[in-house]
């Protein structure tokens, strides 16, 4: 006899505690093999394609696209065939759920837990049989103020309310419920067995919307004033919400966590780029053995950063506030904005101290891509020690960013254009960039930062001085 398993989402690493719902790979009634992707989930970091450890019949989906679920929430059922040489069913059976079929693979290399229990539907008489049995307290009453509100909860079948578990399985239904108030325990379901479906949340939440207007139509008539929001502002009645979720809400978090904990500071400077435009077209125009592939600015300036973070190791650390310690890296992982659809993500080029402008270069045009498409996976966002912010593409020349926390500092790049610069005595024009430092003060002093950013000036002035660290 077949036996159902329940799939619930797997912990995602990274301490990520959700993922929305974006695309299901599967219906209901399809054939999932071991280890198939059945769904597509964004997290505060990456998209990620979710593999099923179980191989059957999908037989209930649990969430639409565009929901957000915790972790350990149900994902979907699969009917599992029994093994060969069982005997018996339903309980009876004894059947392991490890021995159905799981691979156990989910997700490769965050790990899953043992697969969950069957989920069982709590028939009304047990939860009567439950009410009945349960002990009653003696303490007094505590008889608490009444207060008229213009949301109305419904009360359904007042004699059921029970503390024992909820009718109810689909978690769309749970939450539906939650943000309208509704109380669960208080609702008579309507499907099988007492099951509690979503059209009985949605009457109950008729019901509970056409008190509320009744009771404002029979209230006096006031002037609207615009609600005031938690910070004090007021807030219009038709402004728009948006809620901070996903890449945004990371990001969001993030962000607060680095202006809340770092004393940062910012000291830039203006540097003639002409000799490294000159110098990066001399690279790419080069054929024969020495011909290679198309070297960008970023490439050559990212490689400035690691030969500069190796004299000035103080912006290569971060800071440990229980210790009360400032930890020095001692391997450069260089991150790098790139602004997507989904938002501001930050892909790590892993040890960039032991690479070449070249390797560099085509590391970041390949997370690049992988950024673009969606396809970045937890690790390749985590883990950097420094920052490189070319904001010069959105045609801005300078920039105050906010430290990537917990790293301790960031370069910011401005746009590359013609500007008139005294060359060599004499009134020219070259190209010429603003180049931006943001420092954790606890790090380091402004001597040590300011020394970090005139070397990368130099050396975007003068290439050159880059072969003494080749």
């Amino acid at each position: 006899m077949a036996q159902v398993l329940e799939f619930k989402l797997p912990d995602l690493g990274e301490g990520l505690t959700e993922a929305e719902i974006v695309r299901w790979l599967v219906e209901v009634g399809d054939v999932v093999a071991i280890d198939q992707p059945v769904v597509e989930v964004e997290t505060a970091k990456a998209m990620v394609e979710v593999p099923c450890p179980y191989g059957g019949v999908v037989t209930a989906r649990f969430g639409e696209e565009g929901t957000e679920l915790p972790v350990g929430a149900p994902l979907l059922t699969v009917a599992v065939g029994a093994p060969e040489g069982s005997s018996g069913s339903g309980e009876d059976s004894g059947s392991d759920p490890e021995s159905t079929g799981g691979s156990g693979n989910v997700l490769v290399g965050y790990g899953t837990g043992a697969p969950a229990a069957r989920r069982r539907r709590i028939r009304p008489d047990r939860l009567d049989r439950a009410v009945t049995e349960a002990p009653v307290s003696d303490a007094p009453l505590v008889e608490a103020p009444v207060v008229e509100a213009p949301v109305v909860k419904v009360l359904v079948a007042e004699a059921s309310v029970s503390e024992g578990p909820v009718p109810v399985v689909s978690p769309l239904v749970r939450r539906l419920a939650r943000q309208h108030d509704i109380d669960l325990r208080r609702l008579a379901g309507s499907g099988p067995d007492g099951l509690i479906l979503r059209a009985d949340v949605d009457r109950a939440i008729r019901t509970a919307e056409e008190t509320a207007t009744a009771r404002v139509a029979e209230a006096p008539v006031q002037a609207q004033v615009p609600a005031a929001a938690p910070n004090g502002v007021a807030v219009a009645v038709d402004a728009e919400r948006i809620p901070l979720r996903g890449v945004r809400g990371a990001v969001a978090d993030k962000l607060s966590r680095s202006r809340t904990e770092i004393p940062d500071a910012t000291c830039w400077v203006d540097a003639d780029a002409t000799e490294l435009m000159a110098v990066r077209a001399a690279m790419n125009a080069a054929t024969g053995p020495s011909a290679g592939p198309k070297v960008s600015v970023l490439a050559l300036l990212a490689r400035i950063c690691t030969a500069a973070l190796a004299r000035f190791p103080e912006l290569n650390s971060t800071v440990d506030t229980e210790a009360r310690e400032i930890v020095r890296l001692s391997g450069v992982h260089l991150g790098f904005a790139a602004q997507t659809e989904r938002g501001l993500v930050v892909p790590v080029v892993r040890d960039a101290h032991t690479r070449n402008a070249e390797s560099i270069g085509a590391e970041i045009a390949r997370l690049t891509e992988l950024a673009r498409t969606g396809k970045l996976s937890p690790a390749q966002l985590t883990g950097g020690t420094f920052t490189l912010n070319n904001y010069g593409v959105f045609g801005v020349d300078g920039s105050t960013p906010i430290i990537n926390h917990p790293e301790a500092a960031m370069l910011g790049v401005g746009r590359i254009m013609p500007k008139p610069w005294v060359h060599q005595g004499e009134l020219a024009v070259r190209q010429v960039v603003q180049l931006s430092l943001t420092f954790d003060h606890r790090v380091c002093d402004g001597g040590t930062a300011g020394g970090f950013l005139r070397y990368v000036a130099d050396c975007v002035e003068q290439p050159a001085v880059l072969l003494r660290t080749l």
